[in-house]
């Protein structure tokens, strides 16, 4: 399956998981149209000063695989700053959460894929 830019469905969430401002999804493609256990394939863009507030990731796995801006993740514990090329994996009731930091807009693919039962 190949689905141009174009088709691809946005939506926008509001102060997503308790963050600030608005992250927009750009869906690659659905949770429906997987073969394998993924419930998120999308682009996420967050403008400087958003975040999406800290969540756990119970029975799934997230893959944050960064593609612009510079942000800084929750992870384990502690603070971390991410820039274009790093990559992020939590999981296993692991929490984490994300806030742009930079003066450009932070653009990151995320992945969920949920455990097989």
């Amino acid at each position: 399956m190949i689905r141009k830019a174009n088709e691809m469905e946005t939506e926008v969430r509001h102060e997503m998981r308790g963050g600030k401002g608005d992250v927009q999804f750009l869906h690659a493609f659905k949770k429906d149209e997987f073969g394998a256990a993924c419930r998120v394939c999308a682009v996420l863009t967050l403008e400087p000063g958003c975040s999406i507030g800290d969540h756990a990731h119970v029975g799934e796995d997230e893959i944050y695989y960064i593609l612009t801006g510079t942000g800084r993740v929750f992870d384990n514990g502690e603070w971390v700053t991410v820039t274009a090329g790093d990559a992020v994996l939590t999981g296993k009731g692991a929490s984490h959460s994300i806030e742009n930091i930079g003066d450009d807009t932070l653009r990151l693919l995320a992945v969920v894929m949920t455990y097989a039962n």
